[in-house]
């Protein structure tokens, strides 16, 4: 088996991490929710040695992705958690950070809601959630190259799309998070951040 690689992720490695190192320099375990190939873990993981990275994603996608954890060799990277979003039970307890990128322009809005149901039983009081995508606001796309890319992921899936940043806060705030930060990205991204203020 060829282990698997995003380019993406090497693409915004460094700007994300630069958010992280502040959004979760008083975070000690974070859960990341699809995390692929492994990449971001193993990169984020030899960068941020106080936090206990936990990966997660479909069971499909675990070979490949133990294969970028293995090469690293990080104690603080643990092996994946089979996680589909849309459980109602996942096999974590609890954490203090979260965090998420580019999914939720790819999984169903009904996977959406059920991700931050999820989110909601495992995140501690004072957690924090950083979500990494392109995403809309007041119902308008941010550019042309995203109102493209919304296309894309249409034709490919009519149930995937850009996702309207006012409805991701309604969801957040339902479980109980107000967002801290809101920061710009290169090629039309951003990361949101929200803290859990209740539980």
């Amino acid at each position: 088996m060829e282990k698997p690689y995003a380019e993406s992720c090497d693409q915004n490695r460094d700007v994300i991490l630069e958010v992280l190192r502040d959004t979760f320099a008083d975070r000690k375990h974070v859960l990341e929710i699809s995390s692929g190939t492994g990449q971001h873990a193993v990169f984020f993981g030899k960068h941020l040695p106080h936090l206990r990275w936990q990966t997660s994603d479909f069971a499909s996608t675990h070979a490949g992705m133990n294969m970028w954890l293995e090469e690293a060799g990080l104690e603080n990277v643990c092996s994946p958690l089979d996680i589909d979003v849309a459980s109602p039970e996942w096999p974590i307890i609890s954490v203090d950070a979260i965090f998420n990128a580019n999914a939720v322009h790819i999984m169903s809005w009904s996977h959406v809601e059920k991700m931050f149901n999820g989110i909601g039983r495992v995140l501690n009081k004072g957690g924090k959630v950083c979500l990494y995508g392109p995403f809309n606001y007041n119902g308008k796309f941010t550019s042309e190259s995203n109102t493209r890319f919304d296309v894309w992921l249409k034709e490919r899936n009519p149930v995937s799309g850009i996702r309207d940043f006012e409805a991701l806060d309604e969801l957040a705030q339902k479980q109980g998070m107000s967002l801290l930060g809101d920061y710009e990205m290169p090629a039309n991204n951003r990361v949101l951040v929200w803290i859990r203020t209740n539980k």
